[in-house]
């Protein structure tokens, strides 16, 4: 991954089945789908995307996304997640 203090790059890889479980941040997300298929859910709505395919969420939205096969997910953040950082 790759951030400065306003913006961060995160590169995910799913295994088929895989859940990123329906959650909400203040940071706002823009995520391309490198690779695989997954269901998105975001705010309420639900779309199936695939490779070359690019989803954005607002702050505060609940979301959360299912590799309906292996994949890679990269996602932006602004401003960058200090959670996503090593530990000192």
């Amino acid at each position: 991954m790759a951030y400065g203090d306003q913006i961060m790059a995160a590169y995910v890889e799913f295994a088929a089945g895989a859940v990123g479980a329906l959650h909400r941040h203040p940071h706002v997300q823009i995520t391309f789908v490198k690779t695989g298929a997954f269901r998105v859910h975001i705010g309420g709505e639900e779309r199936v995307l695939r490779a070359g395919d690019f989803y954005y969420i607002p702050s505060g939205v609940l979301h959360g996304a299912t590799a309906l096969e292996a994949g890679v997910l990269v996602d932006v953040f602004a401003p960058m997640r200090e959670e996503f950082l090593p530990r000192k």
